[in-house]
């Protein structure tokens, strides 16, 4: 297994317990260090990112600071008479690589403080309550057989009567009993009653 990751700027080839120089980071020798910027990873197949893979992360230990061997920069210019040498020791960190994969600490808070979304009931499983009704009740609240149930023939009515045309003529009436026996999972139970159903209302037979 090995990670592509952006350390410093720079993109470096890494598996685990391999060790790498790397520019100056910030640390003791002996501390831990997170990367959260994986490139791509491979494990078997090939995972990339775009631009980073989200949730992988890279952690090394410092093994050590140094300096870099010793680059000489001479410049001259021609017929300018001007000679310039200087030598340059780049400083680096020496890491090893101790695990990949993982989270980083900041994606963990983000769903720590994310706020748990209610699961949402298919209401139009309930006879009487197409796409467009379901939109209502969603817009008042009411996402789940279970609220549903709760919810009481005044309650509906009020939210049929503020629309004009056809949701006038409406009858809510069993969509509570209807949404328990869904919330119950007792699903023979419902398709039992609404063969008995017209549009949400119990036919009478005498009409």
């Amino acid at each position: 297994m090995y990670a592509i990751v952006e350390i410093a700027g720079l993109q470096y080839k890494v598996q685990k317990d391999r060790q790498l120089f790397v520019h100056r980071l910030q640390g003791e020798a002996g501390d831990s260090v997170k990367f959260d910027r994986v490139l791509l990873v491979e494990n078997g197949s090939i995972q990339v990112g775009a631009p980073a893979i989200d949730g992988m992360t890279v952690d090394a230990k410092i093994i050590e600071h140094l300096k870099g061997d010793k680059v000489i920069v001479f410049k001259k210019k021609r017929r300018k008479g001007y000679k310039k040498k200087n030598g340059h020791r780049q400083y680096l960190t020496r890491i090893e690589i101790t695990a990949i994969g993982g989270e980083s600490s900041d994606k963990k808070e983000e769903k720590k403080a994310a706020p748990k979304q209610a699961k949402k009931d298919d209401l139009t499983v309930v006879e009487g309550i197409g796409p467009k009704v379901e939109e209502l009740l969603i817009n008042k609240g009411i996402t789940t057989f279970k609220a549903l149930a709760a919810s009481s023939f005044d309650e509906l009515r009020a939210i049929l009567d503020e629309q004009e045309g056809v949701y006038l003529a409406m009858d809510p009436t069993t969509w509570p009993q209807q949404a328990q026996l869904a919330a119950d999972g007792k699903m023979d139970e419902l398709k039992t009653l609404q063969s008995e159903l017209d549009g949400g209302r119990i036919v009478n037979e005498e009409e």
